[in-house]
């Protein structure tokens, strides 16, 4: 089998580092409902998982919850509930919804607030190895210690520092440092850590997971294309500099993103059919199927003629099958 790499830009043949595919998957921000784009996303990467293991290979599936997160935060707030209660709400509601989909679940969910022992211990060899600098109560990352520093994205150091502003955040080093450790601010959560109360940065706790429920080089990493930059970028940084093992993931795998009016579907952007709306109107077949009609790394337009196609389609294939078992004698639940 071959699979296309972001990192290469090419097709190269699927090999294992092990006896066992190590594949970590982003998974989602719980501060509101699912949405078919994050559907697209996890049946895209079931569907290689299945035909993987179909191939007769085990696949050590991991997929992360960022639980704790500026839009958690302020959702909980608007709520008057705590961010413990807004994460768990919507975490239950999609593992309900996932399970609906026929999603095969991930080995171990890892959740960034249960995760803090490895992300400080990563932290702590970051700023011992020159990679990482304190700065007001806070961590950045130093992306000029790292020469291949924008590889995956194609990306030029300079070009980047060209487009960037200083002004926000003066006490950075380079305006393209990022936060492993945000200082905690009046009436946020926080935990303690060497460099006072705060809550580790967005892109940390993903390698923190990926290196300890997988080990410091994975098979697959995966995820939509807008995760390439910064999230994967900064993840490969941040994994390879603290464990001096390269490469980090051995294939980059991205698929396109769901569109919606000419724009990717997205909750900050409020442009969303959510998963449960998608599930009552077209049933879970019909999306896995509109879904996979099209090309994993192409965007998909959301449609809803696409999506009652879909329906019709899963219908036809259902008594195909049912006349097919008939006809055969056998019973077959369809």
């Amino acid at each position: 089998m071959k699979l296309y790499d972001t990192m290469s830009r090419r097709s190269r043949e699927f090999t294992t580092s092990g006896e066992n595919v190590k594949m970590y998957v982003c998974g989602i921000t719980p501060y509101d409902r699912s949405h078919l784009g994050h559907a697209m996303s996890y049946v895209i990467f079931d569907v290689l998982r299945r035909y993987l293991e179909y191939c007769g290979l085990r696949v050590e599936h991991v997929q992360n919850y960022t639980d704790i997160d500026d839009r958690i935060i302020a959702r909980a707030n608007a709520l008057g509930l705590s961010y413990e209660e807004v994460a768990e709400q919507y975490i239950q509601e999609y593992v309900q919804e996932m399970k609906e989909l026929n999603i095969l679940p991930a080995m171990v969910y890892p959740r960034a607030t249960q995760e803090l022992g490895k992300i400080i211990e990563m932290i702590s060899g970051l700023i011992d190895g020159g990679y990482a600098y304190r700065a007001r109560g806070g961590v950045y990352f130093r992306v000029t210690a790292r020469k291949s520093y924008g590889e995956l994205s194609g990306r030029d150091l300079g070009e980047m520092m060209a487009g960037a502003r200083i002004e926000p955040e003066a006490e950075k080093e380079h305006p393209m440092d990022f936060a492993l450790w945000k200082a905690a601010k009046p009436g946020e959560p926080s935990w303690s850590s060497p460099w006072g109360a705060g809550r580790p940065g967005w892109h940390i706790e993903c390698s923190a997971m990926a290196l300890r429920y997988l080990g410091s080089t994975l098979d697959i990493h995966g995820g939509g294309a807008d995760l390439v930059f910064p999230h994967h970028e900064n993840e490969i940084a941040q994994s390879e500099g603290f464990t001096g093992v390269k490469p980090f993931a051995r294939f980059w795998v991205h698929h396109g993103w769901l569109a919606m009016d000419g724009e990717k579907m997205s909750k900050s952007l409020g442009n969303i059919i959510t998963v449960r709306e998608g599930l009552d109107r077209y049933g879970a077949d019909a999306l896995r199927l509109f879904i996979l009609t099209s090309h994993y790394r192409s965007p998909l337009a959301y449609s809803e003629d696409g999506l009652e196609a879909a329906k019709r389609g899963v219908e036809r294939l259902r008594n195909a099958l049912s006349l097919g078992a008939s006809s055969s004698g056998k019973v077959v639940e369809v």
